[in-house]
């Protein structure tokens, strides 16, 4: 029986990375689509306002689908799940505006300067104490940043201080995602993540709005907040699976997909800088990660009583 026991729990955590490594096709293809739909000449505000719709529309059905009764709207936390919807929004459209600028795989890049941003908040906003292993890999992740975007170089731009912004807002977002689970359902924080963003964004969008001049482009438009509303729910599933100690290593496999589509989409290979970056960021996330998980097993064994 214990056999069956463990041959299940490693069935589980396999089905759950096999979701986070689908989840992360759904983000590049938001990433993706918002830079194709940039170089077409529709504005950031649009497209993030498109991104939002698609993602509300398919989040409000499945709600709706077992009847409009106002509890499965509400929630005891619900400043705190509008607040979280806010900075997904941020987060989106610093990233959409700095796609109009840099590369796929640089911008990937600065993104995964988020987990080390997490660590390093997690203290003020979480209460976690944060050791010298880990404020070093923080400042080493930095480093990493510096060397991607390279500040020196001649043709250096300032929207890789939009897009380390929006790597902030993620860490935010994330940040306010573990306070809140396990206390919140997910349909309700995909609803209102897809609600926020879909009211914010309409009068912008409204106001700025481009009508694309094919049907290829009028179809990604369509379809970018279909990539949002799957990258999100098959994230969560991914959680009910496996634990995040088990997942968070699968997330670089960010990086590999947009390198992929920045080379096969738009003809832009990483440079070397950008793909030295790349590692040492990468590398400080895995050391972060590594220290989280011992740190957690130290406290499950500390909180397990004797037999």
């Amino acid at each position: 029986m214990a056999g069956l026991a463990t041959r299940a729990n490693e069935d589980r955590v396999a089905l759950g990375i096999g979701m986070m490594l689908v989840a992360y096709i759904g983000f590049c293809g938001i990433d993706t689509s918002a830079k194709w739909l940039g170089l077409a000449g529709l504005p950031a505000l649009q497209v993030a306002f498109m991104r939002y719709l698609g993602h509300f529309a398919i989040s409000f059905g499945l709600i709706a689908k077992d009847g409009l009764h106002p509890d499965r709207f509400r929630s005891e936390n619900s400043g705190l799940v509008i607040l979280r919807a806010v900075f997904l929004m941020l987060s989106t459209i610093s990233n959409f505006t700095a796609f109009y600028y840099l590369p796929l795989t640089l911008t990937a890049t600065i993104m995964f300067s988020a987990p080390i941003f997490i660590c390093a908040l997690s203290w003020p906003i979480l209460g976690e104490k944060v050791g010298p292993w880990r404020w070093g890999a923080i400042a080493v992740g930095f480093v990493g940043v510096v060397v991607a975007i390279d500040p020196l170089q001649e043709d250096f731009h300032w929207a890789v201080f939009i897009a380390l912004l929006g790597a902030f807002f993620v860490a935010l977002y994330t940040l306010l995602t573990r306070k809140l689970s396990g206390t919140v359902h997910p349909e309700t924080m995909q609803f209102y993540s897809g609600l926020v963003g879909t009211l914010v964004l309409a009068p912008f969008a409204l106001y700025l709005w481009i009508t694309p001049e094919d049907w290829w482009t009028t179809t990604i438009l369509i379809c970018i907040g279909g990539f949002g509303w799957a990258g999100h729910e098959l994230l969560t599933r991914a959680h009910r699976y496996a634990d995040a100690s088990a997942l968070t290593p699968f997330t670089y496999v960010f990086l590999v997909y947009m390198t992929i589509s920045s080379i096969l989409v738009f003809g832009q290979w990483p440079e070397a800088g950008t793909i030295g970056g790349a590692i040492i960021v990468a590398g400080a996330g895995i050391v972060i990660w590594f220290r989280e998980r011992r740190l957690a097993r130290r406290r499950r064994s500390l909180d397990t009583p004797p037999m």
